[in-house]
């Protein structure tokens, strides 16, 4: 087929899909507002409770004390909580701890036969201390607190959503499944595999990062993102008096540095940069070592595999022979690409949210950095969509970071509306076989 009679009948698909959803959307279910409007007041206080537990991606102390207290709430709405420990099937980076913090997973059973998955993670890039500086509190409609908005939003709305579903007895899903992580600020090394198991098992996958202030957003696409670290040894001699003794690793960490510089693939969206270089210990000592790392970004996961292979190539040739050179390839996220089931689940999203007469955009653009919810879609075609979440802003900010106090109720309607849409079979969440 043609590239033109393909996007031919994509546009006519989006087309009629919207066509079909302008119908059946007139007005919004009177039973989930009241009930999002209710359960505002619990959700700010439920954030109070989470952003006043610091939980950095090192501190095992506050992720056992927060994972214990959002088993907790997930117990208490029914589910069946088990405390996960990913650290011995961690992918191990440069910057892995040896202890990670635990998954918080949580089922719930329905009588229909949909399975969705629904994920946020508990830990913050913050050091412990740092909540002194900025505790909880709500000024007009912004809700402030470390990790508010990344993530501890996202695990709020989730707990909320399905107490609206218990609060309407709403059970037509086959299995609800919760999962919090708490590294997923350093790559999510432990999580990693359960979520992408988890996600090649379930239907739909919703992930609570938050959308902006800027705009209201869905994220259909995000970039991969992985690291080069070069290292190469050589050996120290008197820089002045017998610098022909020394083997200068310097030498060939500039020659790795400057054959490996045209890597990048503008035409694919591939970009790899060096960002940061050492070497030696004095200036009158030929440097015995020395090391290089460079960043690397993908839209597609075939192309860690084209530019692993060619670094691979490149290393080979050296400058100075004498010289040992080793590299190291760490995948640290992979891409997040837009599949049609997760086009047609955000067009069904747009449609619920025009019932409360907002807009909500959602598009293919790759946005904003590495998401769990690319392990969730890793070995699945079926719905992954990113940013259900509450609009927030500040982000690792060490005091800006709030929520949208006005974005509760939205948010609330959306996600219930969506599940009990999609465990209903009224959106197509896996592609035809």
């Amino acid at each position: 087929m043609n590239t033109a009679i393909a996007t031919g009948r994509k546009a006519f698909l989006v087309a009629a899909l919207a066509a079909g959803c302008a119908c059946a959307f007139a007005a919004p279910d009177q039973r989930i507002a009241s009930l999002a409007a209710k359960e505002k007041p619990a959700l700010l206080e439920t954030l109070n409770q989470l952003v006043s537990i610091e939980s950095g991606s090192r501190d095992l102390e506050g992720l056992d004390k927060i994972a214990n207290l959002i088993a907790d709430k997930f117990k208490a709405l029914g589910g069946q909580v088990e405390l996960v420990d990913p650290s011995s099937d961690a992918y191990r980076m440069e910057d892995t701890p040896e202890k990670i913090g635990k998954v918080v997973r949580a089922t719930f059973k329905g009588t229909g036969t949909k399975k969705i998955m629904l994920i946020a993670h508990m830990d913050t890039v913050y050091q412990i201390g740092m909540l002194n500086k900025q505790p909880f509190r709500v000024e007009g409609d912004k809700a402030y607190g470390l990790g508010i908005a990344d993530d501890k939003q996202g695990i709020a709305v989730i707990a909320h959503t399905i107490a609206l579903l218990k609060a309407m007895d709403f059970k037509e899903y086959g299995t609800l499944t919760v999962l919090i992580n708490g590294d997923e600020e350093i790559s999510s090394p432990g999580a990693r595999t359960l979520i992408t198991r988890l996600g090649g098992e379930h239907d739909v996958v919703m992930s609570f990062e938050g959308s902006s202030v800027k705009e209201d957003k869905l994220s259909l696409a995000t970039a991969g993102i992985a690291s080069v670290t070069l290292n190469v040894t050589g050996k120290a001699s008197h820089a002045g008096s017998a610098p022909e003794l020394g083997v200068n690793a310097l030498y060939e960490l500039s020659h790795q540095i400057l054959q490996m510089r045209d890597l990048s693939d503008p035409a694919t969206g591939l970009k790899m940069n060096w960002t940061v270089s050492r070497s030696g210990s004095n200036r009158n000592v030929i440097p015995a070592t020395a090391t290089a790392g460079a960043d690397v970004r993908v839209l597609k996961v075939s192309d860690y595999d084209r530019i692993e292979q060619q670094i691979q190539e490149r290393v080979k040739k050296q400058l100075v022979p004498e010289a040992k050179v080793e590299v190291k390839f760490e995948r640290r996220r992979p891409p997040l690409e837009a599949t049609d089931a997760s086009r047609a689940l955000a067009l069904h999203a747009q449609q619920i949210y025009k019932q409360l007469g907002k807009e909500l955009a959602a598009d293919d653009k790759v946005a904003g950095g590495g998401t769990d919810a690319a392990f969730a879609a890793l070995k699945t075609k079926a719905a992954v969509v990113e940013r259900f979440g509450l609009q927030g802003f500040g982000a690792h900010s060490a005091d800006a970071e709030y929520v949208l106090v006005d974005s509760i109720e939205p948010r609330l309607y959306l996600a219930t509306q969506l599940i009990m849409d999609i465990s209903r079979g009224k959106v197509s969440a896996r592609p035809a076989p």
